[in-house]
């Protein structure tokens, strides 16, 4: 794919000027795309007025706002990386991810202050903030820019959850951005009339690429809410302002259990869902509402866009997760090209990250020596090539001798009346060497008896699959794509 590209705001604003590219939740000011560019020329010329030049890494702390986007295409106009740090992290962790990276500023809202003000000392670099600082620079002006960029240079830099161990800064570039976006958009039908929202938290991939860069680049228009908010949402689904939604599944099932989700035309959104399978039970429950919630899968890694369903046949395949989109290979680790069968997936494409930045042990076993990325995930393709998540190589564990995933007993688990939601792990056992244990979120007002489960499990599931201890939580621990935190959840046995 493409060696350089044409800067994307300056492009996107020359094709479609007027058009609204960013709507604020709070102020409903509307951005258009010519506006937004000029911000972008503004913002990059403040930056080298700063002493920013190419390479130089730039952390933001910040919730969503229009602003960071307009930062990001900055970042793009000047070689400067980028680095979005996570706002629910205690300063100590993110001086912690920051360091490794050299940041020459971070620049933060208001909210943030407190928090950008103890990283900023403890790494000794100087604070910028966004409503003082950049917007003095927006209001100055700069000359205009619309060079070629260089498609393979790191344009920012997403750090990686940390569930296994110390995050890794993934190399984000204009490549993948453009991958992820050819990706998304023929899945999704994505054009320039869609209209989306944007709140899920910008220091991860889905934040910024599902679907609100994808969605510019396609000339749509997006409304930026600072973080997620089920009645804004809510409302802007019922008002018919939003046809394209993306969500995690904890957010399609607190949408499940307010009581006025069948008053939004759901016929007219096009639904997708990353981060964690969504379960049966609910896909079920908003195909019955007319909604057809499309489950996919991608990393940081990947763009993130790697698979997504084709709603033709998303109740005919329910959990699948679709086939590998139009510019990522996959392949299945020991099965034959084409055929059925299970295995690590592989992928390769212009959407994969050349690595992590400035860690080069990382980004080497990252990959197989013939250049695919190793995803740690276990993939089935059935007959008709659609591919299956049986669950993270790491998670499975061994149970008298037979290997149980806890994907596939959580699955089951979610299929139980009184069950909202369920997480598997394993622990030690000196009869059978390791054994599940389940956590379990019963629905609101059901009163569940772990020993009726577990007899219940038992009809649905061989007896070594069974959870032999069943622990009732109010919520999980979770990353900011809504994945369980299982490490966490193994230390609450403890």
């Amino acid at each position: 794919m493409f060696d350089t590209i044409p800067d994307m705001a300056a492009k996107r604003a020359e094709i479609s000027p007027d058009a609204i590219a960013f709507i604020d939740a709070d102020s409903r000011r509307q951005w258009r795309f010519a506006e937004i560019n000029d911000a972008a020329n503004a913002v990059a010329a403040g930056l080298g007025q700063s002493g920013f030049t190419h390479g130089d890494r730039l952390a933001i702390l910040c919730l969503n706002r229009v602003e960071f986007f307009i930062t990001l295409f900055a970042c793009q106009k000047t070689g400067v990386i980028l680095c979005p740090l996570n706002w629910r992290q205690p300063a100590p962790e993110l001086v912690e991810t920051l360091e490794p990276v050299g940041a020459k500023a971070i620049i933060h809202d208001h909210a943030q202050a407190g928090l950008a003000e103890a990283v900023a000392t403890t790494c000794g670099i100087p604070q910028l903030a966004i409503e003082t600082d950049l917007a003095a620079w927006i209001e100055a002006g700069g000359e205009r820019r619309s060079a070629a960029v260089d498609a393979n240079q790191p344009w920012y830099l997403l750090f990686t959850s940390g569930t296994t161990g110390r995050p890794k800064a993934v190399i984000q570039t204009a490549r993948m951005a453009w991958a992820n976006a050819v990706n998304i958009s023929q899945a999704s039908r994505m054009t320039a009339e869609d209209r989306s929202v944007n709140f899920l938290p910008l220091f991860h991939t889905a934040g910024i690429n599902l679907y609100t860069l994808p969605l510019f680049l396609m000339g749509g228009s997006s409304t930026v809410l600072p973080k997620f908010e089920p009645d804004q949402i809510f409302d802007l689904l019922k008002q018919s302002r939003v046809n394209q939604f993306f969500g995690v599944p904890a957010i399609y099932q607190a949408f499940s259990l307010l009581p006025d989700v069948g008053e939004i035309d759901w016929n007219s959104v096009r639904c997708g869902c990353g981060g964690a399978p969504l379960p049966e039970p609910l896909i079920r429950f908003f195909a019955g509402l007319g909604a057809k919630v499309l489950n996919g899968m991608g990393m940081t890694e990947t763009g993130p866009t790697v698979f997504l369903m084709d709603p033709e046949n998303a109740e005919r395949k329910i959990g699948s997760v679709g086939r590998a989109q139009m510019l990522t290979e996959m392949r299945l680790d020991g099965v034959d090209a084409g055929q059925a069968g299970a295995g690590e997936i592989q992928l390769r494409g212009p959407n994969i990250t050349p690595g992590y930045y400035l860690n080069e042990k990382a980004t080497r076993d990252a990959f197989t020596e013939d250049g695919w990325l190793r995803t740690g995930d276990v993939g089935r393709r059935d007959e008709d090539g659609y591919i299956f998540i049986v669950d993270r190589i790491k998670d499975m564990y061994i149970s008298g001798g037979e290997n149980v995933y806890p994907a596939e007993v959580e699955r089951v688990l979610n299929e139980h009346a009184d069950v909202l939601e369920s997480a598997v792990i394993s622990m030690p056992d000196a009869r059978w060497g390791e054994v599940g244990a389940a956590f379990i979120i019963p629905r609101p007002g059901a009163s569940l008896d772990p020993d009726e489960l577990r007899s219940w499990s038992r009809q649905r599931l061989a007896a070594y699959k069974v959870p032999v201890r069943i622990t009732l939580v109010e919520d999980f621990p979770r990353t900011a794509a809504g994945k369980v935190r299982k490490p966490e959840l193994r230390s609450m046995l403890l």
